[in-house]
């Protein structure tokens, strides 16, 4: 196996980079973070484009390798890095874990996301946001009524809040009510105590603009 420091290539605000965060921050994997700015339109430069050709980020070189698709490299992470384990045992816990990643990486994050807001006019961006978020998310929080312990499946950090966590960065963003998510809510907060998930939040990536952080 490749023992170079691996390389994350990806955006403060990206939700979808902020799943590799933590899940490289969870596992104790040392690694470089190269920004790509989404806003300025880096993503779609030729250099970033020959590496990955959605012009999408996260983007993790590793062993060798060149990785793209936040949930395809969560899972690479999971297969290689298994000290410290982010699914749990049991067929049954893995599936759900499973279900609530689908819900919120395929049903909610790219109904929202900046290719999406940039369709809309600037005055509908934010309710549409809004909207989706809070509407996937009502999902999630009935989902967790069968499947949440201290976190999202049982006691015990999963792939689940790594990929949580991160929508709620968006959720606050757009103003989305969070009295009618309790049990979210006490994750967010329980999450919001571990290093890992301190690290990788938005407000501590070496391109976050210094007047976004109050």
């Amino acid at each position: 196996m490749n023992e170079s420091k691996p390389i994350l290539y990806t955006y403060f605000r990206s939700s979808a980079s902020a799943r590799v965060r933590i899940a490289l921050n969870l596992k104790g994997i040392e690694y470089e973070s190269r920004p790509v700015n989404l806003a300025q339109g880096e993503q779609r430069s030729a250099d970033y484009s020959a590496l990955n050709p959605s012009g999408l980020v996260p983007s993790l070189e590793i062993d060798g390798h060149r990785l793209t698709q936040s949930v395809a490299i969560l899972e690479y992470l999971e297969e290689t890095r298994k000290s410290r384990p982010l699914l749990p045992s049991d067929p049954l816990q893995r599936a759900r874990v499973r279900a609530i990643v689908g819900a919120i990486c395929c049903d909610t994050q790219p109904l929202q996301n900046l290719r999406v807001l940039l369709e809309l006019p600037e005055s509908e961006r934010a309710g549409h946001a809004r909207r989706v978020i809070s509407q996937g998310l009502a999902v999630v929080e009935k989902m967790l009524e069968h499947t949440a312990g201290r976190f999202c499946v049982g006691d015990e950090v999963t792939l689940a809040d790594c990929c949580l966590i991160p929508q709620l960065y968006n959720a606050h963003r757009y103003d989305v009510d969070f009295a009618v998510l309790p049990r979210i809510r006490e994750i967010e907060e329980r999450a919001a105590a571990l290093d890992a998930f301190h690290r990788a939040h938005w407000s501590q990536q070496p391109d976050c603009p210094a007047n976004l952080i109050q």
